[in-house]
This record gives C-alpha cells, sequence and structure tokens, in this order.
C-alpha cells in the first residue's frame, strides 16, 4: 500500500490553517505556494476537505480557507478518509479460492483477510489518536520550534479578515 502524496499536503495544510489569527483565512493559493503542490491540486485537495467538513472556504478575492472544527478535533484518520475515501486497504481477489480450485465466495474468512482486517484496524487506531493540534504541537515545542515560529508569522501576513465571519 502507498499512500497518495495528497494525505501529506492535506495534513500539513491543516497545520498551516491552524495557525491562522481568528477571524481569518489563508488563501488556497499560498498553502499550495508554501507546500509546493501544483494550484490545481492544491484546489482539488481543499475542495476534499471543505467536503469532509474539516475546512470552510470564504468565497471572492478576499477569500481563502481556515478551520472548520478545532485542531484538536481533527485526526490524521479524518484527514486520510477526506482524501483518501472509505474503502478497505485490502480487498481479497479470491486467490485462494483459485489456488485450492474451490468456487469462489462472497466474503473471504481466510487467515490473510482477517490479518489484514486487524493491521487496518490498528492502523486506524494509531491514525485516529493524533490530531492536528498534536502534530503542531510536537513541531512548535521540538526540533522544529524555531522553523513554526517562522511560520507561524508567514501565515499571519498572508492571512486575511474573512469578510463573513
Amino acid at each position: 500500500m502507498q499512500m497518495k502524496t495528497g494525505v501529506e499536503q492535506a495534513v500539513y495544510a491543516l497545520l498551516l490553517l491552524s495557525l491562522l489569527p481568528d477571524k481569518a483565512v489563508l488563501p488556497g493559493e499560498a498553502i499550495g505556494s508554501r507546500l509546493g503542490g501544483s494550484p490545481t491540486y492544491m484546489q482539488k485537495l481543499l475542495r476534499r476537505l471543505v467536503d469532509a467538513g474539516l475546512v470552510q472556504s470564504s468565497p471572492g478575492a478576499k477569500g481563502g480557507f481556515r478551520l472548520k472544527r478545532e485542531p484538536q478535533a481533527i485526526t490524521v484518520y479524518d484527514v486520510y478518509l477526506a482524501v483518501e475515501g472509505r474503502q478497505s486497504l485490502f480487498a481479497p481477489r479470491g486467490t485462494l479460492e483459485d489456488m485450492l480450485e474451490r468456487p469462489r465466495k462472497e466474503g473471504c474468512s481466510c487467515r490473510l483477510s482477517g490479518l489484514m482486517d486487524e493491521a487496518e484496524a490498528s492502523w486506524r487506531s494509531i491514525l485516529g489518536r493524533e490530531t492536528i493540534a498534536s502534530l503542531a504541537d510536537s513541531m512548535c515545542g521540538g526540533e522544529y520550534r524555531e522553523e513554526m515560529n517562522g511560520l507561524r508569522l508567514w501565515v499571519n501576513n498572508r492571512s486575511r479578515k474573512d469578510e463573513i465571519a
């Protein structure tokens, strides 16, 4: 399994938005340029985050994006779901039945399928306990402290007062 780069970019886009002053928005172009993504792909990612209820957008020339929920209420798993969707990581294709020359049945109950379900549940649990706020806190207090202070200034300088707020 390899996750799309969009999950990583979406997590860091939310981290940028968590640094915004109250009642401010950050333009999508600023987010895209800071994260180094293509502007069209970044707009697509931001739209998915809006659709998932993680981000809200303000239209117009003075518009932009801000978090819809508190950063401590947004898990990394929420971001994964917004970008990747709810499909299972493992979908049995009937290889066991082919190998054993047995007719295929709906819903494989083989050991491999059970292992994959258990691994996925563990993975969901781990991603579900880490939030945008906890990521930001660990970065602000850790080895990235200086860079995070600079990033906060960068966000403040590019934020706009939200006319709709």
